[in-house]
């Protein structure tokens, strides 16, 4: 069997905020790619303002490095469970990965989730001990639980017997000794590795073509361009080729530009071989999982699968009050226009029309991958309102079915009967207690996605910060009983039209956590703050103080008031009940009940309660 020695493909996996993306720009830096003038930001690979901001990568990223003789191709690919679609179809593009962690965390939930992905692929294993300048590092307790870890998720002997390199991506230094001490001021033990231990691809460029489509990419002038691997074969530009569709159904086109990757850039090429990782333009209408292949010998490759949505939400047109005020896109027209444009790239969205016009139902992976398509909308000039998330219930097997989550609590142990205790409520069990030592434990729990929808914000507050929490979708089964989760406080709404007032602010402090400031717009109907009983509460919040001629004995005193507290958009989206709506523009969130009139809500209130 002839291999293509010159080429390697290995993808970078971990949980949030492990390193990869790190790791990817010291290897880009070290290796023989850039030129001498070429600047490299730091997270050079986060392309999108968004996964700068919040130091997270969403979309999955291909670059290429060239060391010594060898092209290694890097997908560089998402941690958080939300994006987990991107991170299964990734393991078909390559021969091995690079499973990157935390030399004091160790093996996290989404560890466990994309190393259970690569395992099933049967790619090979290396793995790298990050951060081992932590004073904090414990490399030998977490090379251990790797390997527990793989014995869990069913790893073959092979797999077991994984290379461990030892790194900090932030100096640039490895080392294959667990001693900080060692560490070696360049990164070519990791390149060494990755070309020893990774197989070389199969070199079959002379049967007849596969390339298969994992990932979509868009662009204005060309269009829909599918990413991919050349399993066999080879493609040329102008070639005539046939489209497997997934219903069954073959397309033929023109290849009109074949793209390769060398270190940050896209550039165009003329041929693609077998092993070569590319992206092809020329077909409107591509999509993952569809295979490319001669006119002539049409045999597809099995179809990808793709994990399936789990939460969804109503959009719908903005019709508060405010309406038009800040957006430059409103109409119904364009907001479909732009949630059909994320379904070109986002394999992992679904967007349904309803009975009305102006609202559709948009399903996705979890609440992190909706509210970052709200949040991009937002910032391109777009204004709309959300319903509160709800888990997506499905019957398998006959049996109504819920999805549950892995949920993984780091906290000081202060705190951790109010954590059991308030899990316990949402019907979450406790399936492991650890004792990580420093008066700090670790809790892991299965519990029902709705449960913790809303949940984040009070497990701050009862952590007093201190405590780190993090959950991925695990499986679907039988749905519990009753209400779980939800928000436990009413809100209080403005009853009048106006300015919110510091007066007024002063009066309705005592009744609960108020969202805004003085000189704030409110509308009737509009949620300016929390209550601190269960009730909802109607307050005029822009009443003023009443002038009078008299002068009190001990003359005004200054006023003051509690700061209010801003709601981000994942705080308002965990906050809305289902009678509310959440408000969102390009320079506002606000949050708002679904019947903005107080006599009309009661009403709608007592009808649904004769109705239960």
């Amino acid at each position: 069997m002839k291999l293509r020695n010159d080429i390697r493909n290995v993808a970078i996996i971990a949980h949030v905020d492990h390193g990869k993306t790190t790791l990817v720009d010291e290897l880009l830096k070290q290796s023989d790619t850039l030129s001498e003038r070429a600047h490299l930001d730091e997270r050079a690979m986060d392309s999108n303002d968004l996964e700068k901001e919040r130091g997270i990568t969403i979309l999955a990223k291909n670059t290429a490095v060239k060391y010594k003789d060898t092209r290694i191709n890097i997908m560089d690919t998402p941690g958080h469970a939300d994006f987990g679609g991107e991170v299964e179809r990734i393991m078909k593009m390559v021969d091995g990965v690079l499973l990157v962690v935390d030399a004091y965390e160790g093996t996290m939930p989404q560890t466990r989730f994309v190393l259970k992905k690569a395992l099933e692929q049967r790619v090979t294993p290396i793995v790298v001990v990050n951060k081992i300048d932590k004073p904090s590092a414990r490399p030998e307790f977490v090379v251990d639980e790797v390997l527990e870890l793989f014995i869990e998720l069913g790893a073959d002997e092979d797999q077991l017997d994984f290379p461990v390199i030892y790194a900090s991506a932030l100096n640039g230094t490895s080392s294959f000794s667990d001693n900080p001490d060692d560490q070696e001021e360049t990164m070519d033990n990791v390149f060494e590795a990755i070309i020893e231990h990774i197989p070389a691809p199969v070199d079959n460029s002379d049967e007849p073509l596969q390339f298969q489509v994992s990932l979509l990419d868009y662009n204005e002038y060309v269009g829909r361009i599918g990413i991919g691997r050349v399993f066999r074969g080879s493609m040329k530009v102008g070639d005539q080729v046939s489209l497997s569709k997934l219903d069954g159904t073959a397309k033929n086109f023109r290849v009109t530009k074949l793209f390769g990757y060398f270190g940050l850039d896209r550039v165009e090429i003329d041929e693609a071989k077998a092993g070569d990782l590319i992206a092809v333009s020329g077909m409107e209408d591509i999509f993952v999982g569809e295979t490319v292949t001669p006119t002539d010998v049409i045999e597809p490759l099995p179809i990808l699968h793709i994990d399936e949505p789990t939460l969804k939400m109503t959009f719908l047109v903005n019709n508060s009050p405010f309406a038009g005020r800040e957006g430059k896109w409103v109409t119904a027209r364009k907001i479909e226009e732009r949630l059909l444009q994320e379904l070109q790239t986002d394999v992992s969205l679904r967007v349904e029309n309803t009975d009305s016009p102006d609202r559709w139902t948009v399903s996705g992976r979890g609440e992190l991958h909706l509210s970052i398509l709200i949040e991009n909308m937002r910032r391109e000039g777009y204004e709309l309102q959300v319903s509160r998330p709800e888990v997506i219930v499905r019957s398998i097997d006959g049996v109504t079915s819920e999805p549950f989550e892995r949920v993984q609590i780091d906290t000081p142990e202060e705190y951790m009967g109010s954590i059991i205790e308030s899990l316990s409520q949402r019907k979450g069990e406790m399936k492991d207690m650890i004792n990580t030592g420093n008066g700090q434990a670790r809790l892991i729990f299965l519990a029902p996605a709705r449960g913790l929808i809303g949940y984040t914000t009070e497990f701050l507050s009862m952590t007093r910060g201190y405590g780190i929490m993090h959950h991925t979708y695990d499986q679907y089964l039988p749905m519990l009983s009753g209400q779980i989760g939800g928000r436990h406080q009413g809100a209080l709404v403005a009853s009048e039209n106006g300015k919110a007032t510091a007066y007024s602010i002063m009066r309705i402090e005592e009744r609960g956590q108020v969202f805004v400031e003085p000189t704030t717009e409110i509308y009737a109907g509009m949620i300016i703050g929390e209550n601190s009983r269960d009730n909802d509460l109607t307050v005029n919040i822009t009443e003023a103080k009443k002038m009078t001629n008299v002068r009190s004995s001990n003359k005004d005193q200054t006023s003051v008031i509690k700061k209010a507290k801003v709601m981000s958009l994942e705080e308002s989206l965990e906050f809305v009940n289902d009678d509310e709506y959440c408000e969102v523009t390009p320079e506002s969130i606000r949050l708002r009940k679904q019947i903005l009139d107080k006599g009309e809500r009661e009403r709608s209130a007592k009808r649904k309660k004769s109705a239960e």
